[in-house]
């Protein structure tokens, strides 16, 4: 895997990665999202496509799935997360026990991103059941 900056201007970058799709990266965040929000979507991107996937493989009925995260960091620098709650919105008429499941497996055996993160914060999730 390979990931490649290209500093623009002030504290904005455009970074690529393998896929070859570009993003500005900002420090500032007045042009795009800080390192450290993407880090904190990388973790709402990778558990979101593990439940998606487990659900579907279960082929439980859903119809929308978001994945919020609300997070606190270290006072002093390097401002690790130290907490991250994720909070998971299942639309349809999922089962509690598949959606229980596929937020656990995601958690505990697929999520990369999570399994990282883990080594600096606590990590708590609660799933939201919305009936469409």
């Amino acid at each position: 895997m390979h990931a490649n900056t290209i500093w623009k201007e002030k504290y904005v970058f455009n970074a690529v990665a393998d896929s070859g799709h570009s993003i500005l990266v900002d420090g500032d965040k007045s042009q795009g999202n800080s390192p450290v929000e993407l880090v904190l979507i990388g973790l709402c991107g990778c558990t979101g496509y593990d439940v998606v996937s487990i659900l579907q493989k279960k082929r439980e009925p859903f119809t929308s799935l978001e994945v919020h995260a609300e997070a606190e960091r270290a006072k002093d620098p390097p401002s690790v997360f130290t907490r991250i709650r994720l909070t998971y919105r299942i639309g349809g008429k999922v089962s509690r026990k598949a959606a229980e499941d596929a937020v656990r497996l995601s958690k505990e055996k697929y999520c990369s991103v999570s399994a990282m993160l883990e080594k600096t914060a606590k990590i708590t999730t609660e799933i939201e059941y919305i009936n469409s």
